[in-house]
């Protein structure tokens, strides 16, 4: 079998309301998706998502022509592009799904996983008030949600303490909070100097007092030792790594000690087949590994896959932040946007591959 062809499929979506998140001010009115589809000289398919794909027509003869189920050498030749140019691992994704099919097998199976099913921690992103933030979190919980994240603004952390203070009083000891500074990377343009160490500090301290699960992207993805730091003199575990570049970032954060939870993207940062053998090393140290998910539908799937195939949890992110950040809106693209059951759990799909059904 051969890669005959791989399709570049853009799709868009309008959002009205529009939707506004913490990390980028200005109102989204449209939801931009490419889907990645990789054919082969014997009619199957593999679909993948999760980036734009820009520019990644130039690079397409390093890969047809090849045995498509040779994922390693694929996931080596996406390495190399990402030092020059964008990270399409998207199309590592659909390799995987393509995997899947022609085994006829889940990918999370072909992982070795026995995971059915996975807690979902609701992962929010709007910017709202602390009381606000608590009505949605006692809606949250009464939906089946059993943890939930808010993103907090670098120049907000008073208002952020006050929020986490006023969810923790609505909702008492029933949910997990996480919390997430979004330090760790940078939209284009934005040149703004991190938080300074000490303010992390003195925020993981105030909001430790609230039992927070954990503290995200607290500092500069590259701070290793800042992150090492704040993991040895806060009680508060570290959560990081989502859109680690290489693979060398996550193992320095291990040889550091500057995490107690691992988040790299399948789709977004070191592709499914790196990020897998990273989670492996990390819950061998009895640390947790629950990637970030924050793409959309197809990309949800392929990291639900990887966490479940390898054992990650406690938690896996299922960004959702309602009525302006629902499942209708982030799988517009699919036959059937992706919810949780009544206990907040997302059940593997048992399809081969990666269970993508594409709306038309």
């Amino acid at each position: 079998m051969r890669i005959k062809a791989i399709r570049l499929r853009r799709v868009e979506h309008e959002l009205d309301p529009p939707f506004c998140a913490a990390w980028d001010p200005v109102p989204r009115r449209r939801f931009e998706a490419t889907i990645v589809l990789v054919e082969t000289d014997e009619g199957l398919i593999g679909i993948g998502s999760g980036d734009t794909m820009d520019g990644f027509e130039a690079y397409e003869h390093l890969f047809v022509g090849r045995d498509p189920l040779d994922v390693e050498h694929h996931a080596r030749v996406l390495e190399t592009i990402a030092f020059h140019a964008g990270r399409y691992w998207p199309l590592e994704a659909a390799l995987w799904d393509l995997l899947g099919k022609a085994r006829g097998k889940p990918v999370a199976r072909l992982l070795e996983g026995a995971a059915d099913r996975l807690p979902l921690y609701a992962s929010t992103g709007a910017i709202r008030s602390p009381e606000e933030r608590a009505e949605l979190a006692l809606r949250l919980r009464e939906e089946g949600f059993r943890a939930l994240k808010i993103r907090v603004e670098p120049e907000g952390l008073e208002e952020g303490i006050a929020s986490v203070a006023a969810i923790r009083d609505a909702i008492g000891d029933a949910m997990e909070i996480m919390v997430d500074l979004n330090q760790g990377w940078r939209m284009p343009g934005d040149v703004r100097d991190p938080l300074p160490y000490e303010a992390v500090r003195r925020f993981a301290d105030e909001i430790g007092a609230y039992g927070v699960h954990w503290l995200e992207e607290p500092l500069a993805g590259e701070d290793v030792a800042g992150l090492a730091r704040l993991r040895r003199e806060s009680d508060i575990p570290v959560a990081g790594g989502e859109m680690a570049r290489t693979p060398a970032l996550l193992d320095a954060y291990l040889e550091a000690d500057a995490l107690d939870v691992y988040q790299p993207d399948a789709v977004l940062a070191v592709g499914l087949t790196r990020a897998g053998q990273l989670g492996r090393r990390v819950l061998s140290r009895g640390l947790a590994f629950t990637p970030h998910t924050w793409t959309n539908g197809i990309g949800l799937l392929a990291n639900l896959h990887l966490s479940a195939g390898i054992g990650g949890g406690p938690y896996l992110e299922f960004p959702y932040d309602p009525p302006g950040w629902t499942p209708e809106r982030r799988d517009f693209m699919l036959a059937e946007p992706i919810g949780p059951d009544a206990n907040g759990c997302l059940a593997v799909p048992t399809a081969p591959g990666l269970g993508i059904k594409l709306d038309g």
